[in-house]
């Protein structure tokens, strides 16, 4: 059987809930479309889950890497196009603070998704889903760790996809945090199970 790795982080700076460890967490040992998911929480720690996230596709080898992260403030579901060669931003939960810094200083300036990123959007979207491709994934944690899953999908020169999602905050998570917008978790998990269904189908194409 093929395998999904699916991810998500632990709860990070002021956002005391991250929506994406239950949503990541409901896909656990679940199968679609004849891929067995496995679901993975990752460390808000830049040197330690990107050292997490290698040693995890080593383990499950997976056909398709799926990470998700939390984009508080943002509405729609939104695949990132890109991943871009830098780390800098707010502190991690060691308080490590990049400043510009390389994520490999020898390494692409960037690697685009390989996943079939628009037809997720446009799937999303006439499930009645606000969705739209990303063209930046920022620079802290979900950049990085979108950066490492495509540097090792695409140096394997095989058919590996990989790619990021960004997931608006879940009621729970905007509650507590007062600004920003948010949707229920049943229609986030909803809304990452289509993007999966997407992935997943045998017809997908790569259409950016």
């Amino acid at each position: 059987m093929k395998k999904i790795l699916l991810t998500g982080f632990e709860p990070f700076l002021h956002y005391t809930v991250n929506p994406t460890m239950k949503v990541v967490n409901q896909f656990k040992n679940r199968v679609i479309n004849d891929y067995e998911i496995h679901a993975e929480i990752l460390v808000v720690d830049f040197k330690q889950s990107a050292i997490q996230f290698k040693q995890l596709i080593e383990k499950v080898q997976p056909d398709i890497i799926i990470s998700l992260g939390l984009a508080g403030g943002r509405f729609k579901i939104t695949p990132e196009r890109i991943s871009i060669n830098t780390k800098d931003g707010e502190p991690d939960n060691s308080g490590y603070t990049p400043i510009d810094e390389a994520i490999y200083p020898d390494g692409n300036d960037a690697y685009f998704t390989n996943l079939p990123i628009r037809q997720m959007v446009n799937q999303l979207l006439e499930k009645g889903y606000p969705a739209e491709i990303s063209n930046s994934a920022g620079t802290y944690l979900c950049n990085n760790i979108m950066y490492e899953g495509l540097k090792y999908a695409l140096s394997k020169n095989s058919n590996i996809l990989s790619g990021f999602i960004h997931i608006p905050a879940s009621h729970e998570l905007a509650i507590q945090h007062g600004k920003i917008p948010s949707w229920s978790l049943d229609d986030l998990i909803e809304s990452i199970r289509i993007c999966i269904e997407v992935a997943t189908a045998p017809n997908n194409r790569l259409l950016y």
